[in-house]
């Protein structure tokens, strides 16, 4: 099976979210999602169309559709059982299943888009292995947000640390009983 393309689509075919398997231009990848709602009928109990070129495969949700477009010579079989893991996919990340839903989910849904499909071949997964590797954390990001955090919490212990300064420079200066008086605070030169 050679799967070029996997959508979500509005039943009107706005595509809301496509991601791309194999090399293709975005004019084609247009093309292709744009003429799908013209080719089905309503009262048709198909889940697949067939064109020229590719086969469309879909299943509606709700008010969207899960759309895959594959090459004719795929196994129709195969692209059936995945577009059903497609189609489990899409709850998992969102639970509206509206338009404004999947925008809002867009990158994890092409995350576990991507788990799903390498280079336009189906990977031997499922709903339970697409959620974990989705979920991963990283050393890395982990070690980022740490010395983030540190920074953070230096940066706002230094700012109080002169605003102290600058308080007790304050009181040292109305002490003194005047104004005019320059003092250096924390490598600055400030004047009450």
């Amino acid at each position: 099976m050679v799967l070029l393309a996997a959508a979500v689509c509005t039943k009107q075919g706005k595509a809301l979210l496509s991601r791309q398997f194999v090399e293709m231009t975005r004019a084609r990848v247009e093309g292709l999602l744009g003429a799908f709602p013209k080719l089905i009928g309503s009262g048709k109990q198909h889940t697949f169309v067939e064109t020229e070129s590719v086969r469309y495969v879909y299943q509606p949700l709700e008010r969207l559709y899960m759309l895959l477009v594959t090459t004719k010579t795929s196994n129709i079989l195969e692209d059936l059982e995945t577009l059903r893991l497609f189609s489990r996919v899409i709850p998992e990340y969102c639970q509206r299943l509206d338009e404004q839903d999947v925008l809002d989910n867009a990158f994890d849904l092409i995350f576990a888009f991507d788990e799903i499909v390498a280079l336009g071949y189906r990977e031997n997964v499922n709903l339970a292995q697409i959620r974990t590797f989705t979920e991963m954390d990283s050393h890395e990001e982990k070690v980022y947000e740490a010395m983030r955090k540190s920074q953070e919490k230096e940066a706002r212990d230094e700012m109080k640390r002169r605003a102290k300064e600058l308080q007790m420079a304050k009181k040292e200066a109305t002490k003194r009983g005047g104004r005019g008086h320059g003092y250096n605070v924390g490598g600055g030169f400030w004047f009450c």
